[in-house]
């Protein structure tokens, strides 16, 4: 399989942030270790202007270049546009490997799922996900759908993707939580399945299934996962139940679909994440 990933992405970093360097470094040295799976490693490319400009205002754009925090929880960096332009050119990257099919997972920080058209949030400064779908619909896919199983709820890629012709969204994710959206379906295209705080293991497996079957109604050419593993049991972020092996059989059940997929890191912030990480990859590979 190929792993994008640029260590230049773990260079920032504020003391004490959970979204910290280590989700990388340490994945990085454990799939170097590993020898269930054989990984070709690449680097990705910046994304251009052309292609954030579909998911983003550029008023969005050029606030990325003002050296002041951007909420309480997202903070600015010198480095915030290159850096996230590289996290979004993995996802575009991504597409592409995923449309000669290759399985490929993108390992890059910042995540993207919180920032909407118009605003960084919740460590997230570029919608990742939204531009690779955007790109994917403008280089000849037919229909892409977006599976988010982040603990929590994708509104950015939800406010970008909105009513997209040719797009569908479909996030598990706990609710009440962070960022507070994701209740209910929205528009033709965005369909949401909440699970309660403390949920069981198979309530919230549960309801993975019952979006995954949605999403195979959708009849998608192409699948992008929203891949976050804080519904972790042992994440300080959340409050779900989902173990080690879950996380395997997911991507097991995302592989059973049958049609070309991309899976980009979103969040995940206990030290187990590396394992979280290989076992998920294990899955979608059909080890």
């Amino acid at each position: 399989m190929k792993i994008i990933c640029d260590e230049s992405c773990a260079s920032y970093h504020n003391p004490g942030h959970p979204e910290r360097p280590s989700r990388i470094l340490d994945s990085l040295a454990l799939l170097h270790r590993q020898k269930d799976l054989p990984i070709e490693w690449i680097k990705p490319v910046a994304i251009s202007n052309d292609a954030t400009l579909r998911a983003h205002l550029p008023e969005h754009v050029a606030r990325l270049r003002i050296p002041q925090p951007f909420d309480a929880d997202t903070f600015h960096f010198p480095e915030v546009e290159q850096i996230a332009r590289l996290a979004a050119g993995a996802g575009a990257m991504a597409v592409d490997c995923a449309r000669r099919g290759e399985t490929v997972f993108s390992l890059m920080r910042p995540p993207g799922h919180h920032a909407t058209r118009e605003e960084a949030m919740g460590f997230c400064y570029l919608s990742n996900m939204a531009i690779a779908a955007l790109h994917a619909l403008a280089t000849g896919t037919k229909r892409i759908a977006v599976f988010d199983f982040d603990v929590h709820h994708g509104n950015g890629t939800e406010d970008v993707l909105l009513n997209q012709p040719g797009a569908a969204f479909f996030s598990v994710h706990e609710h009440p939580c962070y960022p507070g959206t994701g209740g209910e379906h929205v528009g033709d295209n965005c369909f949401n399945f909440p699970v309660r705080p403390h949920a069981t293991r198979g309530e919230y497996r549960a309801a993975l299934l019952c979006a995954l079957s949605e999403l195979k109604r959708f009849g998608p050419e192409m699948i992008g996962v929203s891949a976050g593993f804080d519904a972790y049991s042992g994440d300080p972020l959340a409050n779900s139940p989902l173990e080690t092996e879950d996380f395997h059989w997911l991507g097991r059940e995302l592989r059973k679909v049958g049609v070309p997929m991309f899976s980009l890191l979103e969040g995940g912030y206990s030290d187990e994440l590396p394992e979280l990480i290989l076992e998920y990859l294990k899955g979608v590979n059909g080890k």
